[in-house]
């Protein structure tokens, strides 16, 4: 059974059709990569699978249960967390602090300060722990969001262009830190631009195009479609 759902998902403003007719699914167990050009629907479709938008028709099903109407707290109740493309850090604070912060409600002081090293150990932050949080590198501070995402201990986890402004090293790390997430039994959906990157991660991928699913396939499968190349990759193959 799909961890997460939508049947013809459909949300119009207006007279604009933003996504028209999803039906998407995501298995468990699996990274799963959405890409399209600008203005295709990806944030719209994240929204809706957040709550932060309401469908103007269709439904969205999370872990065998309809979440279609749940506010967006309910969701992460039940097991979904997110990392937005904007780092949502405490600034003022230390990296160890926005940790301490995240797993505060789901850990007592015993467990607390193992569980913070443990993170900061996986999320090379160890030497910059005491750092406020707001003077980090921008890797740095991506890294320490998804640590705060994580430490909900979601059953989905979905990333928003999480490799956006990162150099090519810190990017390839970005995607082994989700493939380690991965390894240990996390489900990760993500909107990214960065083809290494998906290539890096991504058991399937799907391409949004004017709000509609596209093509989907493998990476591999994906790059040699021509109507993707000639609409995302900006090229046709010979």
């Amino acid at each position: 059974m799909a961890l997460l759902q939508t049947q013809n998902l459909n949300k119009h403003f207006g007279g604009l059709h933003v996504t028209a007719d999803v039906s998407f699914s995501l298995q468990p167990g699996k990274i799963h990569c959405l890409i399209g050009p600008n203005g295709a629907g990806k944030s719209t479709f994240f929204k809706l699978l957040l709550g932060q938008y309401q469908p103007s028709a269709g439904t969205i099903a999370f872990d065998g249960e309809d979440i279609t109407r749940l506010k967006p707290f309910q969701r992460i109740n039940r097991g979904i967390s997110v990392k937005f493309q904007v780092p949502g850090i405490f600034a003022a604070l230390s990296a160890q602090q926005n940790l301490q912060i995240a797993l505060q409600h789901r850990l007592g002081p015993a467990d607390l300060d193992a569980e913070v090293e443990r993170l900061l150990r996986f999320l090379q932050l160890e030497q910059v722990a005491d750092q406020q949080a707001g003077n980090l590198s921008h890797g740095l501070k991506q890294w320490l969001e998804i640590g705060m995402a994580i430490s909900l201990k979601p059953k989905l986890l979905l990333l928003d262009e999480p490799t956006a402004g990162m150099s090519p090293e810190e990017t390839f790390m970005t995607g082994e830190i989700v493939r380690q997430l991965n390894a240990e039994g996390m489900t990760v959906l993500a909107v990214e631009h960065d083809m290494a990157f998906v290539r890096q991660v991504a058991d399937r991928v799907s391409v949004l195009h004017f709000g509609r699913i596209f093509a989907e396939g493998t990476i591999d499968e994906i790059v040699a479609d021509e109507r993707v190349a000639a609409i995302y990759l900006g090229q046709k193959h010979d």
